[in-house]
């Protein structure tokens, strides 16, 4: 009888045994991805969920652990996240905008990093000749739209323009690399342009009054903190009668009238597609060159647009359709 007792007892803990450890199997199959995002607004948002969305699509709710980290616009909070993720080993990091993915890259040498919503990854990560492979443990999409584009956008249409001030972020490395090109570009085609920075959401109220004051239109590139104080823009711009052209859509749905735009969600599934294929260990990050949106569209805002007398060309179509 105790012999039997025995066996018995030796075949349940066998089979205990098995499922602690096949229940640790499977947590150890899960992916554990840390977000590090600088700041919630409708374009950094959409990438995030556009990310996620795509890895869900990959890999199933069940295989999959997101740890979100907002840092509210600023970066230092932004590399206090970032070292959380690695101590907390986790296995990848999205970094969703400029200043997550300096933070993310300064953070670890080791884990792999995918940006979004980052506009030039050689002035980010500060790789000279950046031809479009950083060569180590960083990789992702941008949200570049051609910028000679945007701003012969503004000369088309508006033809007559003589003064184009361009409203930004001086903290936003990227934003200053925007308004360069923009501004060459403008000089070129005999247009004076005036640069107007600001610090932080405290002083873009007087820098925009006084760009009004200024110019004749304003040109506010692919900015956060701009998109995120854009009804500000909008309460000095549109009572002014000054047209606001915008570098991406969600600035332009809020303060704009018209954008070369790119679908963020569409940016973050395309970089959440790419850390399905790393975390498959299909292909190896330092390999991944960065991607780019293809075919961006050109969108108006219909409301700010008719309150200021102002008609689109036929080739663009409203925000929202």
């Amino acid at each position: 009888m105790k012999k039997l007792l025995t066996i018995i007892l030796s075949v349940l803990l066998a089979i205990t045994m098995t499922a602690c450890k096949t229940e640790q199997k499977e947590e150890e199959e899960k992916f554990v991805i840390g977000i590090c995002q600088i700041e919630a607004h409708a374009a950094l948002d959409a990438a995030t969920q556009g990310f996620k969305d795509a890895l869900i699509a990959e890999f199933g709710e069940d295989k999959l652990v997101f740890i979100d980290g907002n840092a509210a616009g600023d970066p230092a909070t932004c590399a206090t996240i970032c070292n959380g993720f690695v101590a907390d080993g986790v296995d990848m990091i999205l970094a969703n905008s400029t200043p997550a993915l300096q933070a993310a890259a300064s953070a670890t040498t080791t884990i792999p990093i995918l940006g979004t919503s980052v506009t030039e990854y050689g002035v980010a990560l500060n790789i000279e000749d950046f031809n479009g492979l950083t060569g180590f443990n960083v990789s992702g999409t941008s949200d570049l739209a051609p910028l000679d584009e945007q701003a012969q956008m503004i000369i088309d249409i508006m033809p007559e323009v003589k003064t184009v001030g361009i409203l930004y972020s001086s903290s936003e490395a990227n934003s200053i690399y925007q308004v360069k090109v923009v501004k060459e570009y403008l000089e070129s085609k005999g247009v004076t342009v005036k640069l107007f920075s600001f610090a932080d959401s405290n002083d873009i109220y007087l820098v925009t009054s006084q760009a009004v004051e200024e110019c004749d239109v304003l040109y506010v590139p692919t900015d956060n903190k701009a998109a995120s104080c854009a009804e500000i823009i909008d309460s000095v711009c549109r009572p002014a009668g000054i047209p606001v052209f915008c570098g991406e859509e969600n600035t332009c749905l809020k303060c704009g009238v018209a954008s070369l735009a790119i679908n963020y969600y569409d940016l973050g599934y395309t970089t959440g597609k790419m850390a399905a294929k790393i975390l498959k260990g299909e292909v190896k990050i330092e390999e991944m060159p960065i991607q780019y949106f293809e075919n961006p569209v050109k969108k108006y805002n219909k409301e700010i647009c008719d309150a200021l007398n102002m008609t689109m060309p036929e080739d663009f179509i409203p925000i929202g359709e």
